[in-house]
């Protein structure tokens, strides 16, 4: 686990200190200066999975995130390298022992070395906050070829989410400075359209129509663009143009890119009194739940 640059300075109880703050497991410095820290799968999992979900959560939602962060980890590790993932939303949020809590805690340990496979290997894990009902194809999302355990599938537990429907007001001279290149011969921005859907709900791009003519986004850049917390995800439902015409209410529903595990869905369908399996069978169909090391 790359930490990044700062101090490191061990304990007497295999833990040590790094910018202030406390880990488990010990530390190596790479040949830059930089920190990783070098720890047992569990113990990782004891600050991830209550970074990723409440605690305060539902058992069978924490044993379902706890399962899916173990098996993120072991498709991505690779010895020949001199650390694994990033303790960021990149990979997972990873903060620490001040970051553990009792509920994640005992999910891990319940579930401890279980993991999601297809066929003989390990299953390409991923997972976001609201799917918004419909969840989405890793292949529509991200390119590659298809997988049949992460095709998307109907979720009707997340309407609880905050996010489960939204609105936000694009202004579209603030669009347009996003994208000064492409519209800089077309004039002003005049308004916003999706290009098409795919079959999830979620647009494949945006049109900029301007003055004198337009040009097409994809719509992943777009949304990275303008900002992820702004157009909270893909499944936009509907663009309209203001009456003064300045900017372009969108609505939407979920936030992410919502492939893999909803977690307010595990979050719904865990209160109603789904366990793990349940859960990561309706995210992951074909796929089945091992130990690691089978």
């Amino acid at each position: 686990m790359l930490l990044g640059s700062g101090e490191a300075n061990a304990n007497s109880n295999d833990t040590f200190v790094f910018n202030g703050r406390s880990y488990r497991g010990t530390f190596q410095h790479l040949d830059d200066g930089r920190i990783v820290n070098v720890v047992d799968l569990e113990s990782y999992l004891y600050s991830v999975v209550p970074g990723e979900m409440s605690p305060r959560w539902p058992t069978g939602a924490l044993q379902a995130q706890a399962i899916s962060a173990r098996t993120y980890v072991l498709q991505r590790s690779d010895p020949r390298r001199a650390y694994d993932l990033v303790p960021s939303q990149l990979d997972q949020v990873y903060t620490g022992m001040a970051g553990e809590a009792p509920g994640a805690v005992a999910a891990v340990d319940a579930t401890a070395g279980r993991v999601l496979k297809f066929g003989l290997g390990f299953a390409q894990v991923a997972y976001s906050s609201c799917c918004g009902g419909h969840t989405e194809a890793s292949s529509d999302a991200w390119g590659g070829s298809p997988l049949p355990y992460l095709g998307g599938v109907v979720c009707t537990s997340c309407t609880a989410s905050p996010n489960y429907r939204w609105a936000a007001n694009l202004e579209l001279d603030a669009v347009a400075a996003h994208f000064p290149v492409p519209l800089e011969p077309l004039g002003e921005l005049q308004d916003l359209r999706v290009t098409g859907y795919d079959r999830s709900g979620r647009a494949r791009g945006f049109e900029l129509v301007a003055a004198n003519g337009s040009t097409t986004v994809g719509a992943t850049a777009f949304r990275l663009t303008v900002g992820p917390r702004v157009v909270r995800s893909l499944l936009v439902t509907s663009l309209r143009r203001t009456p003064d015409k300045t900017a372009v209410l969108v609505e939407g529903g979920g936030l992410g890119h919502g492939v893999g595990l909803c977690q307010w869905g595990a979050r719904g369908m865990a209160q109603s009194g789904a366990d793990a399996n349940a859960i990561l069978a309706l995210y992951f169909p074909g796929t089945v739940i091992a130990n690691y090391d089978r």
